[in-house]
């Protein structure tokens, strides 16, 4: 038998040669989590109750859950596959970031300050409000010192949201204080 069937061979059985890295658990890691969120997904769609207003043509709100699902699942056992036989993930060649540079868990933890603040401000405050210090902490907390600049973006960008879901979307966000204003 030739080396290279041999080689063939081996990478089918998962067996690792020299130079070749076993298989990553991160990467397996994120197999599993994907299939997971395939399983949830079929589950809801399977448990999802029927509309029958939603039932005028041949295709019922549930064909959509189902082909994501099926989706997510069909990825990933092919990425299980393919991380089992010793495929990587490699880093995009065109990346400008410092891949051993720490992490700088101070934006990190800031930003998800903003953003709970933001889940629990939403209610009382509404969403113009509430979304626009998520936008003005989340740019803060990533560097930038234009804070005026920032506030004013940052009040364009949720009033502007608030209006694109309710006439865009016909969702009414939360208005808060502002109630009878916008």
């Amino acid at each position: 038998m030739s080396e290279t069937t041999d080689t063939t061979a081996d990478a089918a059985r998962g067996a690792v040669g020299p130079g070749e890295r076993p298989a990553n658990r991160a990467e397996l890691l994120v197999c599993g989590l994907l299939a997971l969120l395939g399983a949830v997904v079929l589950v809801d769609a399977a448990t999802m109750a029927d509309l029958p207003a939603a039932e005028t043509g041949p295709i019922g709100p549930k064909a959509v859950p189902f082909a994501i699902g099926i989706g997510l699942l069909v990825c990933a056992a092919v990425l299980t596959v393919d991380v089992l036989r010793g495929g990587r993930g490699e880093a995009e060649s065109g990346e400008d970031i410092d891949l051993d540079a720490p992490v700088d868990w101070r934006a990190v933890l800031l930003v998800i300050a903003f953003f709970l603040a933001n889940a629990v401000l939403i209610e009382p405050l509404g969403w113009a409000i509430s979304g626009a210090i998520l936008f003005w902490g989340t740019a803060f907390a990533l560097g930038s010192r234009s804070w005026l600049r920032d506030a004013a973006v940052s009040a364009g960008l949720s009033v502007g949201s608030f209006y694109a879901f309710a006439y865009g979307l016909g969702i009414i966000l939360p208005p808060g204080v502002l109630k009878g204003i916008l």
